[in-house]
């Protein structure tokens, strides 16, 4: 039997066991990443009201693009980091991961100050109407204010585990979650903050998953990776940000569509309907943050293995990995069709007619989460063979091209019930796009 207490290392060979148990933490913090963007929903909606609802879910998809690009350096980055360690190069390993720290802290910098200056421009370009456009400037501004440290938290989820820290990344997330949710209880209940003191717990929670990695990583630790002088190799930044370019679109294009999604149900319903698909978004974070941990936490693994040319392990991996999703997706899509009243009651419960339609539209939904786990992982793992170009292309037609074409003809041929069918049609034909890259990469990786 194998034995629990044994550290996992990047280099080991995987039984479905020790995969599960070397994504595990990654997992756990994306899952609480999630319940933590939940818990703000359920404060501003409880404690604040629907108009203030309405808004956070109108500005947010703006949002994660801007921390999508924290995202895009650290699945980009810790591609490339652990690549290197797989070869051995131990030195040009930590020199590309100071980099990335350093470029993500300008880069975030820069995102900050011009997004707090354009963002009324921004929520009226986005069409937000007069009721929620005040709340939706207030909360964008705010949230922008703590861009470092949002996109840093991004980058530090990916390269703990290509430290082989995944457990001290999750403390970190679990850390900045707390204070999340009790400065929402302090700000929002206790001091009557408003939509202001939501986002403000928002900010100082990031502060601490973004900033306290960048202490352990800069003091000598037992971790695989350490902060030190370094200097820009803007061949090796260009080949970060193409590699994780998937997981930027991943976030401009489901932001985009969220956009477009908010559109069609402010023009098909109403107010209502976007606070109820703000509710869909919240739920399928949660659902969908087991297949994205996953993807996080093995990606360092496939990347070693490349890198190190272990061809068979590479093979195991995949093989296992996809199994694993599978089955985890339809699982999850049967537990959130059973569940969607009493998740729905959460948030809505105050309004039974919001309930009513927030209800059918998670059951429609739930059929989406059968492949969401292939589609995420496939892009992930072109990602880690440092293939950024066909992860961004599966990324691209997944979230924006199927997701976006889904949204706007659906409704025209089904009405309202069309806007909540989309989703699975999408990963639909974003499955038969993935597979089929698979089998046309299979020789040239050699991974089946």
């Amino acid at each position: 039997m194998e034995n629990i207490k044994t550290e996992i290392k990047l280099s080991d060979s995987f039984t479905y066991g020790r995969l599960l148990r070397f994504a595990l933490p990654s997992i756990i913090m994306v899952i609480f990443t999630s319940i933590y963007g939940v818990i703000d929903g359920l404060f501003v909606s409880n404690f604040i009201g629907e108009t203030s609802f309405a808004a956070l879910n109108f500005i947010m998809p703006f949002i994660m693009i801007l921390g999508g690009i924290g995202f895009m350096i650290g699945t980009g980055g810790s591609a490339l980091v652990a690549s290197e360690l797989g070869r051995g190069n131990q030195e040009k390993a930590n020199e590309y991961f100071g980099m990335l720290i350093v470029f993500t802290l300008c880069l975030g910098a820069i995102v900050s100050i011009v997004g707090m200056a354009l963002i009324p421009q921004i929520v009226d370009w986005l069409g937000g109407t007069e009721k929620i456009a005040s709340d939706a400037i207030i909360y964008g501004r705010v949230t922008i204010f703590f861009m470092v440290p949002f996109m840093l938290q991004g980058v530090f989820q990916s390269f703990f585990v290509a430290a082989e820290k995944p457990k001290l990344g999750l403390w970190m997330t679990v850390a900045s979650g707390i204070t999340n949710v009790i400065l929402d209880f302090v700000f929002i209940v206790v001091f009557k903050m408003g939509i202001a003191g939501a986002a403000l717990a928002t900010g100082v929670g990031e502060c601490v998953g973004g900033l306290l990695p960048v202490l352990y990583f800069l003091r000598p630790n037992s971790s695989l990776l350490q902060l030190k002088k370094t200097k820009m190799d803007w061949k090796a930044i260009w080949q970060t940000l193409v590699n994780g370019s998937s997981e930027l679109m991943n976030s401009v294009s489901a932001s985009v569509v969220g956009m477009v999604f908010n559109y069609q149900l402010l023009r098909y319903i109403g107010e209502g309907g976007v606070s109820a698909y703000g509710v869909l978004m919240y739920l399928q974070f949660i659902f969908v943050s087991i297949s994205l941990g996953f993807s996080f936490g093995t990606a360092p693994v496939i990347s070693f293995h490349y890198g190190a040319n272990h061809i068979e392990e590479l093979q195991s991996l995949l093989k296992k990995s996809l199994i694993l999703m599978l089955g985890i997706g339809i699982f999850l899509a049967v537990f959130a069709f059973l569940m969607a009243e009493p998740f729905s009651d959460i948030f809505v419960g105050y309004s039974p007619e919001l309930l009513a339609m927030t209800t059918r539209a998670f059951r429609i939904f739930s059929f989406a989460f059968v492949l969401f786990g292939v589609n995420i992982y496939i892009s992930s793992f072109f990602t880690a063979l440092n293939n950024g170009r066909v992860s961004a292309i599966i990324a691209f037609l997944r979230t924006l091209v199927f997701k976006m074409g889904a949204v706007l003809i659906l409704p025209v041929l089904f009405g309202v019930e069309g806007i909540w069918w989309a989703t699975g049609a999408s990963e639909i034909f974003a499955f038969v796009v993935s597979v089929g890259f698979l089998f046309l990469l299979r020789k040239y990786y050699r991974y089946f």
